[in-house]
């Protein structure tokens, strides 16, 4: 299949596209929302729930503005190479759960925040800091 009949399949099928799809599918993480859809040679990860997705959507916004001086980023709105957004999302998920817990294993995104929204009520309270401090020891990529 070709790359434009890809992306007009993948359009009409797609209703929510997982914010931590990277993530979800190198395993870095599990979400007990996420579906894996297969399309011609490709997997993609769809939400099954519309609030979850909402909801990580929101924290991913936040992880990515947070995450904007560690990765030397001056506008947060132009798209990132594969492993500053990996930084963010396993990086952000495991440290998100690392300052929470004390444990950077992320067994289901959901349930984690979930646990987070409740702790301080929204996206907006999360102490950002210290979740890209604890990502940097809890995730250092493919080489590190």
């Amino acid at each position: 299949m070709d790359e434009a009949a890809f992306r007009q399949r993948l359009a009409a099928m797609e209703q929510r596209p997982c914010a931590f799809a990277k993530a979800v599918l190198t395993r870095c993480v599990s979400c007990a929302r996420s579906e894996r859809v297969q399309i011609a040679e490709r997997e993609i990860i769809l939400c099954q729930s519309a609030a979850s997705c909402s909801r990580c959507v929101e924290l991913h916004d936040h992880l990515r503005h947070g995450f904007s001086f560690a990765l030397k980023r001056l506008h947060e709105d132009e798209p990132l190479p594969h492993a500053q957004e990996m930084r963010i999302q396993c990086g952000g998920l495991k440290g998100l759960r690392q300052v929470m817990v004390g444990d950077p294993v992320v067994d289901d995104v959901d349930a984690l925040l979930a646990d987070a929204w409740q702790k301080w009520s929204g996206a907006a309270a999360i102490p950002y800091s210290a979740v890209v401090h604890a990502a940097a020891l809890c995730y250092k990529g493919r080489h590190g």
